[in-house]
């Protein structure tokens, strides 16, 4: 069975030289000192809170977050037999994206952030091509329609508005890498945006946290109370 915390094997140097490169460095800060001194984030003896409100939904990405870095951590640490170099070379600029993604909320939280997170990726064989690309396909997936359904969580003050930016920024990369992958399962030109994730308007698929949630349950090992995360 294969167990990954948050935190392993990150490629990336530190979160203060991603910050350093980010426009949106001066407003993560101000948010994360706000964070920090709400003591929202007390133990919860029914498992990692979330916290409430603005604080909650970024949390909620930063699960997901954590839960892919982890998934492509496991991934490039023991490539798949007979592995391309093109695919090595995509699923490591993958791994690098979802670390940066991770560590740029976890900044942004500051002691408010979810703890180190344990995932189960026990039902992914990762000496098969199929099974690593179908499951980072389902990841990609998930985590796009998670943004999608959540932006309209965030508060409409100023913010709200700020985090929508990052949150916008994030998902704008994230739908990229499901587009990525699914051309790498299949050579359908259309595979990209297949009628699963794009409905008939052109618009992608979203799904609420409570969905998204129960998606992610059975690779998720840290008990989690996600009460706090608004619903509306």
């Amino acid at each position: 069975m294969k167990r990954f915390d948050v935190r392993s094997d990150s490629p990336l140097p530190n979160r203060r030289d991603f910050l350093k490169r980010s426009a949106l460095a001066g407003g993560v800060i101000v948010f994360a000192s706000a964070c920090s001194d709400s003591g929202i984030m007390d133990p919860d003896p029914q498992g990692a809170t979330f916290g409430s409100g603005n604080v909650a939904v970024l949390n909620y990405a930063y699960l997901l977050e954590q839960l892919e870095a982890a998934y492509y951590i496991a991934v490039v640490n023991d490539f798949y037999p007979n592995a391309t170099s093109e695919e090595r070379s995509l699923l490591t600029d993958l791994r690098d994206h979802e670390v940066a993604h991770r560590d740029f909320l976890a900044v942004a939280l500051g002691s408010a952030a979810l703890p180190e997170i344990e995932f189960d990726f026990s039902a992914v064989d990762f000496d098969s091509r199929t099974s690593v690309l179908s499951f980072a396909r389902t990841f990609e997936d998930l985590g796009v329609s998670a943004y999608n359904g959540a932006g309209r969580l965030f508060t409409t003050d100023a913010d709200g508005a700020a985090l929508l930016t990052i949150a916008g920024k994030i998902v704008s990369v994230e739908a990229r890498h499901a587009a990525a992958v699914r051309s790498m399962i299949s050579s359908n030109p259309q595979a990209f945006a297949g009628a699963d994730v794009v409905d008939g308007n052109g618009l992608d698929v979203l799904r609420r946290p409570d969905q998204v949630l129960a998606a992610a349950a059975d690779f998720v090992v840290t008990p989690l109370d996600p009460s706090g995360i608004p619903s509306a």
